[in-house]
Parts: structure tokens; sequence; C-alpha cells
């Protein structure tokens, strides 16, 4: 498992991460968002041993950055998000090398080989040269060669960064199957959109303060200040305008450009099936009530502009 304890790291005055916790277990796929310069990258490549820490420490499957770094590196396949491909060199070159780099033997290397080219859905590439392929091509290749020593967690930095839509829907996919193999996977990204989709778990990072974490959903709920109702009338929307003013777990209300009320509501489930009764028992002719679901992204816009605040 990885156990980050209180990491911190400053560069002079500067706080780049404020000594964040968190824990993720085998087949965890985690989110790690953050805009620019929040400390997303700076905490990977403290875990990855590539920065030491001021404060805190991190544990990948029992071994300790500070202590035991390089059985760390052993545990750990890491994808920055600026990597570096050779020229002139074949697919399958480029892994053998780095498989020959972690101590997999010759004996084993070429079955090694061919089984993350497969995971990658790169096989028909194996003989082409590294330059040759497209950029979501050498993406995954870089997944591959992170995978040649078959680590536990893996640590990527912006891996969709670059890559057109069809890459991207590829790359996560590729993620989800990776995390159904028990691996522990460490996204960062901010196109969030993506991330909610096939991550289990998400912790947003701003000004290097960890400030929401856990499972998605449940991230979501608790940062949601209230519910979003939208209800369609086909009676008088004015007079059931007048009438929600007058409830007092109706935090706000507007009209949208379908002639619907769109309310902001304080309540919970009960709450909601006691409005919506009220507004029949008062004549008001309800044809869809129905509660907008938040995303990641409104959370993420909503709680970020209050950290800079």
């Amino acid at each position: 498992m990885l156990e980050v304890r209180g990491l911190k790291k400053n560069y002079g005055d500067l706080v780049a991460v404020n000594g964040i916790s968190f824990s993720l277990n085998p087949g965890d796929v985690f989110g790690f968002i953050g805009s620019n310069g929040a400390g997303k990258t700076t905490t990977i490549k403290m875990i990855a041993t590539l920065i030491e820490p001021n404060g805190g420490t991190a544990l990948v499957n029992g071994f300790d950055i500070l202590q035991d770094p390089l059985d760390v590196r052993r545990q750990i396949g890491y994808m920055p998000d600026f990597f570096g491909l050779y020229d002139d060199i074949k697919v399958w070159e480029y892994l053998d090398f780095f498989a020959n780099i972690y101590g997999v033997t010759s004996r084993l290397r070429p079955e090694v080989i061919d089984n993350v080219l497969e995971m990658t859905d790169l096989t028909v590439k194996k003989d082409a040269f590294v330059q040759s392929l497209s950029r979501g091509m050498q993406q995954r290749l870089c997944l591959a060669r992170c995978l040649v020593h078959d680590p536990a967690l893996l640590l990527l930095d912006e891996p969709a960064s670059g890559l057109d839509p069809r890459a991207r829907a590829e790359l996560k996919d590729l993620l989800v199957s990776l995390g159904k193999r028990g691996k522990i996977i460490v996204v960062s990204s901010h196109i969030l959109p993506e991330l909610a989709d096939f991550c289990n778990t998400v912790g947003i990072i701003e000004r290097g303060n960890m400030l929401a974490l856990g499972p998605v959903d449940e991230v979501v709920k608790a940062g949601q200040a209230h519910r979003t109702i939208r209800i369609r009338f086909l009676s008088s929307v004015e007079t059931a305008e007048k009438f929600l003013h007058t409830q007092p777990l109706v935090s706000d209300l507007r009209p949208d450009s379908d002639g619907c009320l769109v309310i902001g509501f304080t309540g919970g489930l009960e709450d909601q099936a006691t409005l919506l009764d009220e507004l029949i028992a008062h004549g008001h002719k309800v044809l869809d009530f129905r509660e907008e679901q938040a995303d990641l992204e409104d959370l993420f816009l909503r709680i970020t502009t209050g950290a800079v605040q």
C-alpha cells in the first residue's frame, strides 16, 4: 500500500507542499487534482524519491522514501509529465534497455516485453522505431516502460497531456485495466471530467494544501453547499416562484432559459419529497422535479476559488 504521512516541501519562503497525508490500497486509482503550481508534481516527485521532503515521509509497501529509497524505486513506476524517448532505437530495444536496468534477467526479458506490449496495445509496433510513433503511442510506450518490472505503484504525472480524445480514452481504459490487476495508480491531472470517469478516489490540492480527499461521490457530496433542483411547471411559473420564496429550505431561485425554475435547496431527500407534496397541494402543476448532480469540476472550482481568496 501507499501511505503518505505529512509530506512537506519548502523552497525558501515558498511552501510547495504543506503536510499532506493520504493512504491508498491495491486497486485504488487516485485522481490527484490541482491547478498548475498547486503541488501535485512536487508531491509525486517526493514519493518517487526524486525530491527530498522537508518534513513527513511516505511508505510504499512498508519501505520508507527516506530510509529505503532504492527499495521504494523497485516498487514504483514513474511517468513524468515530460518524458524522454530515444531516437534510432526500436520499441522492443527501448523496453529491453529499461528491463535490464531494473534487473529483469535476459532469459525473462523477451516474455516481459511481449506482455507489456500486449497490455499497452503496442504489439504491432514492436519493431518500429520510437520516433515513428504517434504522440499517443509514445505515451503508451512510456507507460509500458514503467511496467517492465511489475511495480506495485504507478505515479503518472499528467499522462493525458497533449493527447487527442481517442488516445485519452484508450489511456483511460488501460489505467482502469491496471487498477483491476491490483496496481495502485496515482494520476495527476486538471482534466477533471475524465478523472471522475475512472478514478475511485480523488484528492484536490491547492497551494500545497489538501482541500478534499476521499471517494469521488463522497467528496462531491461533502463539498456541496446545497442541492440544486430543477422544476418544470404546467401552471404559472410566477405563482410557483412566489410560493417557493416562502419556503425556508429554498436558498436561492432563478428561472432558466427553458422556462424551468432552478432552486438551491438546503434540505435532504425527505425534505425534497415534502416540498414536492406542498407544491402539488397548493395547486401548482409540476411536470418535472429533479435534483441536478454536481460534478468534480463544480467542486474543484468552488473550493479552489475559496482557497485563493
